[in-house]
């Protein structure tokens, strides 16, 4: 199976009763289970318990423990409301007994209404203008560090163009912006509840990294203790996550050993169609 196979794959749960579901896991070069992934189940399981005149508009996560990619994961669906127009879901991840991950959704009907959208989309090279992941291990073999080598000769199940190359050539403090274009690694089945899944993964991509930038920091950093803390993701508009989505994003603070990230997702045409905020913790390890 091709990598993009497998998350499809993984994102079709396990159904084992009305509000309970099992997922299992992708492995990623992690050595847990990746957050994206964890609050891509979780909202499928969601969604599986709404009527399909619903979708989601919004979730809100809190990561708690780390995720064992030995096992599957639980899905424990609360069906908290449904009104005339919403739906509120939450949901429990679960494994070795202990909750690892909750996650809010909230879903609505679709209906027309007020329209406008801010910021402007940024002007950057397209995707077709940037190298790809083949080119980008080439060009990087002998400059960057060995964990974004590592990456790049992976297959990965979605599909990444940075726009700057800098910061993977040059340890040093950075301008806490990234923009990068992303895309499942290949077609997609036409459904819009797997294309928002892959969102939802994706949408844990890189924020972190943002965050240490300025710092001179990676989430690879062995000195380095990170983790995702906290993950909101709201959508707006209709999109297709096998198409090029431009992810645009910064990090206005860290303090207290936690870095805040958001990030804006455009399609090519400058629609905005989702919006990403996440706290982490980014904290340097003690000295042996």
């Amino acid at each position: 199976m091709s990598a993009v196979d497998q998350l499809i794959a993984i994102l079709d749960l396990e159904p084992l009763e009305r509000n309970l579901f099992r997922g299992r896991n992708l492995g990623v070069g992690w050595q847990r289970v990746f957050g994206g992934q964890v609050i891509a189940q979780a909202l499928v399981a969601a969604t599986r318990t709404v009527a399909e005149n619903r979708e989601p508009h919004s979730l809100h996560a809190y990561f708690l423990r780390e995720g064992d990619l030995a096992i599957p994961i639980l899905y424990e669906v609360e069906r908290v409301r449904d009104g005339g127009s919403f739906s509120a879901r939450t949901v429990k991840a679960i494994q070795h007994g202990e909750i690892i991950f909750t996650l809010a959704a909230s879903f609505k009907i679709a209906e027309p209404g007020f329209e406008h959208q801010a910021p402007a989309m940024p002007d950057v090279p397209p995707p077709e203008e940037l190298p790809s992941g083949t080119e980008l291990r080439d060009r990087l073999r002998d400059t960057a560090p060995a964990y974004i080598r590592r990456y790049w000769e992976t297959a990965q199940a979605v599909e990444i163009r940075p726009v700057r190359l800098d910061r993977y050539q040059r340890r040093g403090p950075h301008e806490p912006v990234n923009h990068l274009w992303l895309r499942a690694g290949g077609p997609l089945p036409a459904d819009a509840a797997i294309h928002r899944a892959v969102l939802a993964f994706a949408s844990d991509m890189t924020l972190l990294d943002t965050a240490l930038l300025p710092h001179g920091g990676s989430i690879f950093d062995e000195d380095l203790k990170v983790a995702s803390v906290d993950h909101s993701l709201w959508f707006h508009r209709p999109f297709r996550a096998d198409d090029w989505l431009l992810f645009a994003q910064d990090s206005p603070s860290a303090a207290r050993a936690l870095g805040f990230s958001r990030g804006s997702l455009f399609t090519r045409d400058g629609t905005l169609v989702a919006s990403v905020a996440q706290e982490g913790l980014i904290r340097r390890r003690p000295l042996a």
